[in-house]
């Protein structure tokens, strides 16, 4: 997996664990607890998705 790839990957790995910090101890004002576990959730889901996609090309190299 190329560095930047690793690095993006955690970065929304990252984020998505802020978010949902944030959402345990309400330190967003703007958002409520509910809305900042679900931005979570959103994040973590598209980190898996983004890692799978990675996954696969790094298999699909790998058989070549």
């Amino acid at each position: 997996m190329p560095q930047g790839t690793h690095n993006r990957s955690a970065e929304l790995h990252n984020l998505a664990e802020h978010t949902h910090d944030a959402a345990v101890h309400d330190k967003a004002d703007h958002l409520t607890p509910h809305e900042l576990t679900k931005q979570a959730d959103e994040h973590s889901n598209k980190t898996h998705e983004r890692d799978e996609v990675l996954d696969a090309g790094v298999a699909k190299r790998d058989k070549v």
